[in-house]
């Protein structure tokens, strides 16, 4: 028995430790909800405009990219807010928003009257909401745990937004099936609801270096240029907006090689994001237990060439057993990928400028995934979804390799991250 008490201790101190603190124990089950009701919404709105326009995937791009363009639009603003008034507070107005527009989205397709131009004005409304909730986000977590343990938190929320994509497709699923998109988004809305509760019940308050009465243009750009004078940040955020682009921007994609190439229907799509969702959770849990300063910055490389690998594996997968398995692979590589380039451009920032940097990476990650989620859902109607998952996975990979070539990321890939990007957790 002290044994397994011990291996449990030390499994907890390994990968668990940050829970310790109650605030972001707290964002962190807001975090869980929150996640599950995105990532439900992702795939019963997709779903549900597919079919409405008759089997377009070009639709589907239009609304995915209403939802994902505010990451690029948003994050100027959210960035100088969250460094200027309380993060919490607006945090908590993020998540009212999400919830106000789920209720919209549920009452309208549960009378029958929803429309296509409704789908594309509430993503809208979601977008911003949802960019708002992760850039607060990201520039929150960072007060609410010590600096020793803040790779800690920042690996399980990476893990939270990985089971949020496994968690909410899986609970929707029979409901798609079954009652259709309206009870999805019904369920979308309760998660959010829990979500919003969760947030109000935070207490710690934290602001940036932004003052009053300072210009919000003046305090954007000096967010920007302070992000762009951090070799390393920069370089991450480069790469990350470059692995969103060619490897994560496929929501567009999904119901048509689900429904057209992989037999799947309804039920493909859900299990195809599940897959996704479940790697992401492994390689997020992962990424958490691997302290060595090296083993991060190797996996650095290992993973962003992975997760290119993994999309041929989607394109070139026959049966949608096979695509899911690749997909949990993608999704676990993505994730784990994700988190090393989180953590750099957050434990390298300074606190006053933490709001900024988080916009700074929504800004440059938004734009092009809305941006690649319209071409990809446009050139779907055109070209097999299959080539498009392959033709992406070869170029990211290539990508990758080049950036051996570049002196700050090579750096990276040999000696490992730079101390300070450790956040002092005793890595060795």
């Amino acid at each position: 028995m002290t044994n397994l008490k011990s291996v449990r201790h030390a499994i907890f101190e390994r990968y668990f430790i940050a829970l310790e603190h109650r605030d972001f124990r707290t964002i962190w089950w807001a975090n869980v909800t929150g996640g599950a009701a995105a990532w439900a919404l992702i795939v019963a709105r997709g779903w549900l405009s597919y079919k409405l326009s008759g089997g377009s995937s070009a639709q589907v791009g239009l609304i995915t990219f209403a939802a994902l363009v505010p990451l690029f639009l948003v994050p100027p603003f959210i960035g100088v807010l969250a460094d200027r008034m309380d993060r919490r507070k607006l945090l908590g107005w993020a998540y009212g928003i999400n919830l106000a527009h789920n209720v919209i989205l549920a009452a309208l397709a549960l009378t029958g009257v929803i429309q296509i131009w409704h789908l594309l004005a509430l993503g809208f409304v979601n977008g911003v909401a949802r960019s708002a909730s992760m850039t607060t986000m990201a520039a929150l977590v960072p007060n609410l745990v010590p600096r020793e343990r803040l790779l800690n938190a920042l690996s399980l929320n990476s893990a939270t937004f990985s089971a949020s994509r496994l968690i909410g497709p899986g609970l929707i699923a029979p409901l798609m099936a079954t009652v259709g998109a309206g009870g999805a988004f019904v369920l979308c809305t309760v998660f959010y609801a829990i979500g919003f509760y969760q947030v109000l019940q935070v207490r710690t308050t934290a602001r940036g270096g932004v003052k009053t009465g300072e210009s919000p243009i003046k305090a954007f750009t000096d967010g920007l240029a302070y992000t762009y004078h951090q070799p390393l940040i920069r370089a991450a955020i480069l790469i990350v907006a470059a692995h969103c682009g060619l490897t994560m921007a496929y929501e567009s994609l999904l119901p048509s090689l689900s429904a057209k190439e992989l037999n799947g229907g309804t039920t493909g799509f859900s299990v195809l994001m599940i897959g996704v969702g479940a790697g992401a959770l492994v390689g997020s849990l992962w990424i958490g237990g691997v302290h060595s300063a090296k083993g991060r910055g190797r996996a650095l490389l290992v993973l962003g060439i992975l997760s290119g690998v993994a999309m041929l594996g989607i394109g070139f997968a026959p049966n949608l057993p096979l695509a899911t398995v690749a997909a949990a692979v993608a999704g676990a590589a993505q994730a784990a990928f994700m988190t090393i380039t989180q953590a750099i451009s957050q434990a390298l920032a300074d606190d006053r400028y933490r709001g900024r940097v988080a916009s700074v990476v929504s800004f440059h990650i938004g734009g092009l995934m809305a941006l690649v989620n319209l071409a990809n859902g446009s050139l779907a109607d055109v070209f097999p979804a299959s080539t498009i998952f392959w033709v992406s996975g070869l170029v990211f990979a290539g990508i990758m390799v080049l950036t051996f070539g570049t002196k700050v990321l090579r750096g990276v890939y040999l000696r490992g991250l730079p101390d300070a990007a450790m956040a002092r957790t005793g890595a060795r």
